[in-house]
């Protein structure tokens, strides 16, 4: 059987399902799924370096927001 973004096993009644992959390098960049949506990848176009953030309303699961905060340039 499938399960929420590729998981190996199903999440508990009244829990959400996430992945976080790390990138390589400036190779492959990294990725976020909550809850069977992609919220961030190269193919949104909407990563970047340093770290990249998700706001997830945790009861709802709604997302709030997404950004970028670059660590190299400051």
């Amino acid at each position: 059987p499938r399960h929420k973004c590729g998981n190996q096993q199903s999440c508990p009644q009244n829990h959400f399902a996430f992945k976080i992959i790390s990138g390589a390098a400036n190779v492959v960049g990294p990725s976020l799924c909550f809850d069977d949506e992609v919220l961030m990848s190269s193919v949104k176009n909407n990563i970047g370096r340093g770290l990249n953030i998700a706001l997830v309303n945790g009861t709802t699961g709604q997302l709030l927001k997404v950004d970028t905060f670059d660590m190299y340039s400051g």
